[in-house]
């Protein structure tokens, strides 16, 4: 298929829109990237404030074991990514118990002994899950020619992915019980906290298919990327240049300009108005709303019931302290509650080797727990008086369970910033600062990549198969193949 004569612009730097991008260029696609900020990365950036360099959102590297998305994608684009393999992927702490999450499962078996056929299960599951998804998963399908894809692999990959059936709507926790390991609260609290920070929501209502690939991150493995996670992002912008396309920051997009079923082109803060063929959107469905009616947003609009976002603090931080707990990593759980809401943190703090990320001796530190965005936006209407006040409130709460599991922290913060779902719609364009993407409770539910128009197409954490790095790199993929076969169709125009 020659594309050479077809322009792509894609809204936004992030790693599905810049997957998505690299890949059209490589294919000979007239590429135009606009980002809002001056930098790429989007959830998944590396920004700096004062002396330090730290990671927005995303934080560890997942899907560059060989086979694996982002493996494939730097084959593909000829990208040497600058990673390492870590050995311990997260040390999670809840109470007095200490797990590290490594390429294998021994230290959770030697604590939960009868879990053993469950992790059995899990790992046949997630190798046909990686092998299924190792190109544009046709899923949700959208034609005959989706189904016929998705039956042939399916026949490729038997017996197992007959084995998946019984799985596809079966809950995460349905699955423990199955193993009887519903009733063990402590190994429940475990399982949950590592799907809240995956699919966005516990074992009550996650589909187990999406659970099982979730819980196989660690043991696919993690990588350390030097720079830092935004280094992803540029490696990728870097290659949409050289396959001659462009990236330009400081376009913030205001405006899509759309007739019946078509997208002609967008509009710019900057007064540009710039025509295209074809549309790809790393934004969340209510952001491109947004954009396609022309409106300013509406606070008073309500988020989606699954939709989290969160709240951060970004440290600087004695490196000692992170010497002393053994880990870069860690998942610390509060004793009982929901999770989210200061009652579980993701705490991951930048490499000792990596010089240019905090003053020497001192590491960048980057903290987060889930929040529902309701709250803040209700705040910020009520004045900034009441949102700092909330602001501090959450502050506290983290610093608290923090000091729990870290009581050295207390002396060894140097630098402290907050950052709100408020904030987060301001970095990222995101309405009401959604990050992570939808809660996965269902395969059939899931939102595809397209849109009311033709030529326009979603790419990013809100499609299938949602958050994480292969996981919008797997989406972007899917996104493409989409975007192509309507651009076979242009070209015969």
């Amino acid at each position: 298929m020659n594309v050479s004569n077809l322009h792509c612009i894609v809204i936004g730097a992030g790693i599905g829109g810049l997957a998505a991008g690299a890949l059209l260029a490589r294919q000979g696609m007239q590429v135009v990237v606009l980002e809002a900020q001056r930098y790429p990365g989007g959830c998944a950036a590396t920004f700096t404030f004062g002396a330090y360099r730290f990671d927005a959102g995303a934080t560890v590297g997942c899907g560059f074991h060989p086979g694996g998305p982002l493996d494939l994608l730097g084959r593909e684009l000829g990208i040497d990514w600058p990673v390492h393999a870590e050995p311990l992927a997260w040390q999670y702490r809840h109470r007095d118990l200490r797990l590290d999450l490594l390429s294998s499962r021994d230290s959770i078996i030697s604590r939960f002994p009868r879990s053993k056929p469950f992790w059995d299960e899990q790992a046949r599951l997630a190798r046909t899950l990686w092998r299924l998804s190792a190109d544009a998963l046709p899923w949700p399908v959208s034609n005959l020619q989706d189904v016929a894809g998705l039956a042939g692999r399916a026949l490729a990959t038997l017996p197992d992915s007959a084995f998946l059936l019984s799985f596809m709507q079966r809950t995460a926790l349905a699955w423990l019980a199955s193993h009887g390991l519903d009733s063990d609260a402590e190994f429940v609290r475990f399982i949950d906290a590592q799907l809240m920070i995956s699919v966005q929501t516990t074992s009550r209502h996650a589909n187990a298919l999406n659970a099982a690939i979730a819980l196989d991150l660690p043991v696919a493995g993690t990588w350390r990327v030097e720079g830092g996670i935004g280094t992803v992002a540029q490696c990728l912008a870097d290659s949409i240049g050289r396959d001659g396309g462009a990236v330009l920051y400081g376009k913030k997009v205001i405006r899509l300009d759309t007739i019946k079923r078509g997208a002609l082109g967008v509009e710019t803060a900057d007064g540009d108005a710039l025509a295209t063929d074809a549309l790809v959107a790393n934004l969340t469905p209510e952001s491109l709303d947004i954009l396609d009616e022309f409106r300013p947003e509406s606070e008073q609009d309500a988020p989606p019931s699954d939709g989290w976002s969160a709240f951060m603090l970004y440290l600087g931080v004695d490196a000692s302290l992170f010497k002393k707990a053994g880990a870069d990593h860690l998942q610390i759980v509060a004793p009982e509650g929901e999770l989210g809401e200061c009652r579980s943190l993701f705490v991951s703090a930048s490499p000792a080797g990596d010089a240019g990320r905090a003053p020497e001796g001192q590491r960048a530190v980057t903290v987060s727990t889930h929040t529902k965005p309701e709250r803040w936006f209700e705040a910020m209407r009520q004045g900034r008086e009441v949102y700092e006040a909330l602001k501090q409130e959450y502050t506290d709460k983290v610093l608290a369970l923090l000091y729990e599991q870290l009581p050295d922290a207390r002396g060894a913060i140097r630098s402290m910033t907050a950052a709100t779902p408020h904030s987060w719609q301001q970095w990222t364009g995101r309405h009401h600062g959604l990050v992570g993407g939808y809660a996965q409770t269902s395969l059939f539910g899931v939102r595809g990549p397209a849109t009311k128009y033709d030529n326009l197409f979603l790419v990013g954490d809100s499609i299938f198969p949602g958050q994480s790095l292969p996981g919008v790199v797997t989406g972007a993929r899917r996104t493409v193949e989409l975007l192509l076969r309507r651009a076979g169709k242009l070209g015969r125009l």
